[in-house]
């Protein structure tokens, strides 16, 4: 191998290794445990421990998919030169970093998808639209679909008539039949992820749609029913086992869909370093992010649970479910998704529901919101200029 470009690999290397502890340091740290923080169920800096844990193990599990879409999908025509890596990978995690600084959400979505738009425009690649828009109809859609259910869930469980001891293992029974049909890179063979259910379809000997229907919901009965068990016999600490079951999902899908903005823009060089694999990537990716989440995370998270709601058990859940359903979503199309966007929305829909309008901080968010917004078109500019002016 060529001593030059291995040198300027290990540098693109180390700048998404920076952007890797960025985002376990911002969004992905401390979205997933803010609603469990802000319902008290867990400490900050447990808190931080487990988003980190989960986090590295969804990235090297499920990161394959925005990994390739950020590293290939975005820009037609051309191949990033590491040059360009650089400068996407150093524009990004320094938008990352000021957000953290002054405690606002920056999305890392908006601002790595805008750097790496901006930078291979630049360059001369050409737009791919069907990709663009399938992106977009995600970034608008999330608010109103995750702040939407979050809302219903929320103004669901209070109800006297619909006991919790019922509703709240419906709910984790629907996620867990979600979560048994999920596609991890380790299960599947060489070129093919495979699902839990596809699993225990081997372990029963059958296949078929009919059989795949049997398993997944003999595991959303059985999980149900555990959860039935244990929210009766003890309703807060079952209430709380339950949010920090879901924050933890939540925590393993933002590893998955995170990484891929870190490592993504890594993957076009992985053809010139053939000593260098795509598991390789995503395990530094997310040690890189399991770093972040222990170092940085604490900031955030408590910025996210003390300012935008004032969040109990019920509307902790009402907002971890939805985001854990988007986020895998999102890992499914392989789109890049900013997760202060899911779960923000989705912590405002549970706390309008009960709280109305009074549980949440309007000059927050609409700080929020402008940052979102803000940090896809600077970032998309200032890689522009600096892809045409340096490059």
């Amino acid at each position: 191998m060529d001593p030059v470009l291995f040198a300027l690999f290990v540098a693109t290397a180390l700048a998404s290794l920076f952007m890797a502890w960025v985002i376990g340091a911002g969004s992905s740290g401390a979205t997933p445990f803010a609603p469990a923080v802000g319902a008290n169920a867990i400490g900050t800096m447990r808190a931080a421990l487990l988003v980190g844990v989960f986090g590295f193990v969804g990235a090297v599990t499920q990161g394959g998919n925005v990994s390739e879409a950020v590293g290939s999908g975005l820009v037609g025509g051309m191949s990033m030169p590491v040059a360009g890596v650089i400068l996407v990978l150093v524009l990004g995690a320094g938008l990352m970093a000021v957000g953290i600084v002054t405690g606002y959400p920056i999305a890392t979505a908006f601002t790595v998808t805008g750097a790496v738009i901006g930078v291979g425009l630049a360059l001369g690649g050409t737009p791919v639209w069907s990709k663009y828009q399938q992106i977009a109809a995600v970034w608008v859609l999330t608010p109103f679909v995750g702040g939407g259910i979050a809302y219903a869930i929320a103004s669901l469980l209070p109800r006297p008539d619909v006991p919790e001891r019922y509703s709240i293992p419906v709910l984790v029974g629907l996620v867990s039949a979600v979560l048994v049909n999920i596609e991890f890179g380790f299960l599947g063979g060489e070129t093919s992820a495979g699902t839990l259910r596809e699993v225990g379809q081997q372990i029963l000997a059958v296949d078929g749609r009919a059989s795949g229907f049997v398993v997944t919901g003999g595991v959303a009965v059985g999980v149900a029913a555990v959860v039935w068990w244990d929210v009766g016999r003890d309703q807060h600490g079952g209430l709380q086992r339950v949010l920090l079951a879901l924050g933890s999902l939540v925590a393993f899908s933002a590893g998955g869909s995170q990484v891929g903005l870190a490592v993504g823009p890594l993957i076009p060089l992985l053809k010139d370093v053939e000593t260098v694999s795509m598991v390789a990537v995503l395990v530094g990716g997310g040690l890189g992010m399991l770093a972040g989440s222990w170092m940085g995370a604490p900031r955030m998270i408590k910025s996210l649970a003390q300012d935008y709601s004032s969040l109990g058990p019920r509307r902790a859940i009402s907002a971890l479910v939805p985001s854990f359903l988007i986020a895998q979503l999102a890992v499914l199309l392989g789109v890049p998704v900013s997760f202060n966007e899911i779960v923000v929305s989705a912590i405002i829909g549970s706390g309008a529901a009960v709280g109305g309008w009074n549980a949440v901080d309007a000059r927050k968010i609409g700080m929020t919101l402008g940052a979102w917004a803000g940090s896809f078109v600077l970032s998309f500019v200032l890689a522009y200029a600096a892809g045409a002016m340096v490059m």
